[in-house]
């Protein structure tokens, strides 16, 4: 009663990455809160999940296995998490700002009236205090991320519905598992008692997903370029500079919505988020919804003709200069040493 729940998404009997990192990030809540940390499994051909997300610190693991739930659909999985937790009455649900997340997420906060803050870029337990209701609220689950077109970063709490919902896009939080051979419960829920045969309603008869053309999460050297690059043509420097470092490039929403690189490489808050050894941020202004995305880069090198810009600030070194000044002699730099 009144613990931290985690949806595990599944892809191909596998937990994906997001839900391991929130699955990280829910043991050290739980921890403040001196509660449980409890995961939920829907899928197909579940039987030995558990040695994937015990490790990561969890005391209870609900499995649902059943021929329909997998690939997902909306009203199973549905049907599962507003009775499971109407059952349990859990005080926090987590879960990844994927596809399924954003279909997921506010169905049940809304079958249970709960509230829900997509896409947080951080999660913080600490108290609140209503002055005009003279209340104060204790260990609420503080839902932090950037607001009014990323010009703010809010901090929004839900301290009287349960439970406190929030999304969490992948890479925003580090995965680590505790223990390997950490002891849970693991319990097999029957199915039918939660699930009505009408809610199979929906059938998928093919599935396609099209991989990632690039691995900007996985890269080392990540290479960004934001709107100061100047044009398209401009950004093959940064193409050409990622190839001679066995980099990967990126591009801050600006750059994108002018047509200088493609969405799927679009980095921060409505992007993907990275965590690369080194992040080169070229002619990128640094405003918040980018920087969600790459602040816990190792080093964070800016080249920028405005000395003035904010993402100056968290930059380790900075470089005044304009992109065709500044690339071009990188990478005849790095030409010359590396043979």
């Amino acid at each position: 009663m009144n613990n931290l729940f985690v949806y595990c998404e599944i892809e191909e009997g596998n937990v994906l990455d997001v839900s391991l990192e929130l699955l990280t990030k829910g043991r050290s809540l739980a921890n403040q809160l001196g509660c449980q940390l409890e995961a939920v499994v829907a899928g197909s051909g579940l039987k030995n999940i558990e040695k994937q997300v015990l490790p990561y610190g969890v005391d209870k693991l609900h499995v649902f296995d059943s021929e329909g739930l997998y690939p997902y659909t909306s009203l199973p999985h549905t049907a599962i998490l507003v009775n499971l937790f109407k059952e349990e009455k859990p005080q926090i649900c987590l879960m990844g700002a994927t596809v399924i997340g954003r279909d997921l997420g506010p169905r049940v906060s809304s079958a249970l009236t709960s509230g829900l803050t997509a896409d947080c870029t951080s999660l913080e337990i600490g108290d609140h205090e209503d002055k005009k209701e003279g209340k104060t609220y204790k260990n609420l689950l503080y839902q932090i991320r950037p607001a009014f077109g990323g010009n703010i970063v809010a901090t929004i709490v839900n301290p009287e519905h349960r439970p406190q919902m929030a999304t969490v896009r992948e890479g925003v939080m580090k995965k680590a598992i505790l223990s390997a051979d950490y002891k849970g419960k693991v319990i097999r829920h029957e199915v039918a008692n939660y699930v009505a045969d009408s809610d199979y309603v929906v059938s998928v008869i093919e599935r396609h997903i099209e991989k990632a053309k690039h691995n900007l999460k996985g890269s080392p050297i990540v290479i960004a370029g934001g709107y100061g690059v100047g044009s398209r043509d401009n950004f093959n420097l940064l193409f050409d500079l990622a190839k001679v470092l066995n980099a990967e490039v990126g591009a801050s929403r600006a750059a994108v919505d002018a047509g200088f690189a493609d969405h799927d490489r679009q980095i921060g808050q409505t992007g993907v988020t990275v965590r690369p050894k080194l992040y080169i941020a070229c002619g990128i202004s640094g405003q918040i919804q980018h920087i969600a995305g790459m602040q816990e880069s190792g080093i964070i090198i800016s080249i920028n003709n405005d000395p003035e810009a904010p993402i100056n600030t968290i930059a380790d070194y900075v470089v005044n200069g304009s992109i065709e000044e500044v690339v071009p002699k990188m990478i005849k730099f790095y030409k010359q040493n590396s043979k």
